[in-house]
Formats: structure tokens, C-alpha cells, sequence
């Protein structure tokens, strides 16, 4: 492999383990859902094929395929966030846990959320919905403004971490210094870069497994500030919220923030996930968040010299190129082309996302495609 590519790139060992770039297709789209290794389709079927012959009941089911590889995960997460497990939810995704913190945290009249213009609708609609049912207000700035937005009334800043529609980052540092509440979407952060709750200072921090850490759907993450674990009631309690749940009457709940758990644990989905973040962790946690963006960035500087307009952006794994109506259409073509990328809704932008397990020939596939496009409009594709 030359230096050049070693530079920005994470083994090729990572990459042989992803199935899908045997089937020579550039995947480019990790930031709606991440790639599957080889080994995590395997632990599915061995837990689905368990749970045919063995049943589903009994307290060996139980500890084995769902309580055991949950904790495993929570602790999981917790290293990926910078944390500890007990500061960790389970959810059901990103705004599931958004939804979770926005309800657990105590918002009214006279008080105000400040977002960014740059925000997924997972983060917006349980917002709006949140602040037409308890009556605060919302503000918008863009999202580098943030820190110089805040106002008297700011109760919670409420942002991505990094752009899903640019690649853009929080100013987290000057977030934390402020020291108003954050609540921060992690959708296109964790596992792709470097995250660390504590530091940043952050109150929330919601992600999701099937990005960049390459599990299944349905699954998510939601950090809570160690203090609020024991201080704030679950929105949502249940079986899973209590200490006791033979005692419910009790309402004795868990300490941390397990007490804030919405997954229900599926054996198979525990297992994909589970067997993902080994792969994740056998490569190393820091070459795999230092690869993805490396290669990015290259990506950003190459779409520049063929021309084309690359949005501002952060040190992030996504690069976004204005292509303004035809967007859509060369997304499309693309894909007829086995080179897997997406287009921002109502932005005109294609969007790319690089992940460790990408190398520069899927950067080159993007580039030539993009080439013909220009060349001979979308049809040539």
C-alpha cells in the first residue's frame, strides 16, 4: 500500500471484513446506516438460530442473550462516550434518547431552548412538540454562533454535535464554558470522532449504534450527566426503570442512568452490536477515529480541485457538495454505479460519509462518477 494511503486510511484488514466491499460497492453512506462486518452477521444468526432450538424463556435465556450482552454494551458505549456505564442509557435510537432527555428535564413558560439552523428533524420534532406542550420557546442561530447566541433566558442548548446536512461541529468548548445545559444529537459523531461527554461538559448526549458503529437499528445510547441519574424521574417508566421491579409500587428507581432505559433488548441485535464494536475495538478506537476524517478531509480537498462546491465544514467524516436540484438524480446514478452516497432533502447537497473501513479507490469511484456527470450531464453515469 503506498505512504499516501496508509496516511488516511485504517488497515486493510478492516476493510476485509466488511462484506460489502467484496461486492465491489464503495460504500459512502455511513452516516445513515454503517456497514456490516462479517462477524456481526454471524453472532445475529448464531443468536437467532439459539432462540429457535432452545426457545425463548427460562433464566438461562434471560441472563445470557439479553441481560449479560446488555451490560456489555452499556459498558461498551460508555468507553466509546468517555464515560461510565452508569452514566449510560439504553434507548431505541438518537431521538429516542433526545426525546427522553428532553421529557426528564424540567423546561416551562419564560424559559428558552437554543438550537442551530443545521439540525436533523429527529432533534427538531421532539423540540417543537416539547415547547408546544410546556409552552417555552425555541431560538435558532447557526451553529458556529451558538455560544454568541445565548441569551438570559437560555435554559438549554440543544445541537448536533457535527452536522448531519455539512459535516459542521459544535463549538464545544465554547459551549461548556458557557455553562448552560447541553443536550447534544451524536448522530455523526460517535464512532467516528474522538467524543468525550465529561470533557466537553455536556448535560445529554444521544447517539445511535447503526452509524458509525456499525450495529443494528433500533438501538441507541443516551448519556445523563452523573448528578441528574439520581435526581431526575424517568419520563417513561417501566419495567426496565426499576431497581425492584418485583416491588413497583415502590417506585424505587435504578441509580444512574439505567433509571432512563427505553430498549427493549433483543438477543440478535445485542449480538450484532456487540461483535461490531469488537472489530471497531480490535482495529484500535483511535486509528478507526482518526481514519475516517483523515480520508474526509482528502475527500474535501480533491471535490475542490475538480471544481466542485464543497459546503463549510468541520474535521468530521462528512463532505457535502452543493449540486443544487440535481442532487437527487445523481445520487441515483451513483448507485446504479455501486458507489453508495446520499443527498440532504431541501438542500441540494450530496453528501458523503468516510469511515475507516473506506480506502482512496472508493474516493476515486466517487471522483470519476462525479467527473461524468459534469462531463456529459447525469445520463452518462
Amino acid at each position: 500500500m503506498p505512504a499516501s494511503r496508509q496516511s488516511v486510511t485504517a488497515s486493510g484488514a478492516l476493510r476485509a471484513r466488511f462484506p460489502v466491499f467484496e461486492r465491489g460497492i464503495a460504500y459512502l453512506n455511513a452516516g445513515t446506516n454503517g456497514p456490516v462486518p462479517a462477524n456481526a452477521a454471524r453472532a445475529a444468526s448464531a443468536a437467532v438460530e439459539r432462540q429457535s432450538c432452545d426457545g425463548r424463556s427460562g433464566s438461562a435465556f434471560f441472563e445470557e442473550l439479553v441481560e449479560r450482552p446488555a451490560q456489555a454494551l452499556r459498558a461498551a458505549a460508555a468507553r466509546w462516550l468517555g464515560c461510565e456505564p452508569g452514566e449510560v442509557a439504553l434507548t431505541r435510537s438518537t431521538t429516542d434518547g433526545i426525546n427522553v432527555a428532553l421529557a426528564a428535564f424540567p423546561l416551562g413558560r419564560g424559559d428558552e431552548v437554543l438550537t442551530s439552523d443545521q439540525e436533523h428533524p429527529g432533534l427538531l420534532a421532539p423540540l417543537l412538540q416539547r415547547a408546544r406542550d410546556r409552552g417555552f420557546s425555541v431560538r435558532t442561530a447557526p451553529l458556529r454562533e451558538l455560544p454568541n447566541a445565548v441569551g438570559p433566558r437560555t435554559r438549554l442548548i440543544a445541537c448536533s454535535h457535527v452536522s448531519w446536512v455539512s459535516g459542521q461541529m459544535a463549538p464545544l468548548a465554547a459551549l461548556a464554558d458557557l455553562g448552560v445545559p447541553t443536550l447534544f444529537d451524536g448522530a455523526q459523531a460517535l464512532g467516528a470522532l474522538a467524543v468525550d461527554v465529561r470533557g466537553c461538559g455536556c448535560t445529554f448526549y444521544a447517539a445511535p449504534a447503526q452509524k458509525w458503529l456499525c450495529g443494528p437499528n433500533g438501538i441507541g445510547f443516551l448519556y445523563v450527566r452523573g448528578d441528574l441519574g439520581e435526581t431526575l424521574a424517568p419520563p417513561w417508566p417501566g419495567y426496565q426503570s426499576l431497581a425492584n421491579p418485583h416491588d413497583p409500587s415502590a417506585l424505587q428507581w435504578h441509580s444512574g442512568a439505567r433509571r432512563f432505559d427505553t430498549l427493549e433488548p433483543v438477543p440478535h441485535d445485542l449480538a450484532w452490536a456487540l461483535a461490531a464494536l469488537e472489530e471497531l475495538e480490535a482495529e484500535g478506537r483511535s486509528r478507526v477515529l482518526s481514519a475516517g476524517p483523515a480520508l474526509a478531509e482528502q475527500a474535501a480537498r480533491s471535490l475542490r480541485e475538480e471544481g466542485l462546491e464543497v459546503v463549510p465544514r468541520g474535521p468530521s467524516t462528512l463532505v457535502s457538495v452543493r449540486l443544487g436540484e440535481d442532487a437527487a438524480q445523481v445520487v441515483q446514478a451513483l448507485a446504479a454505479q455501486r458507489v453508495i452516497v446520499r443527498d440532504v432533502p431541501g438542500w441540494g447537497l450530496l453528501r458523503a460519509s468516510f469511515g475507516a473501513w473506506n480506502d482512496e479507490s472508493d474516493l476515486a469511484r466517487l471522483l470519476e462518477g462525479l467527473r461524468r456527470w459534469r462531463r456529459r450531464g447525469s445520463a452518462a453515469l
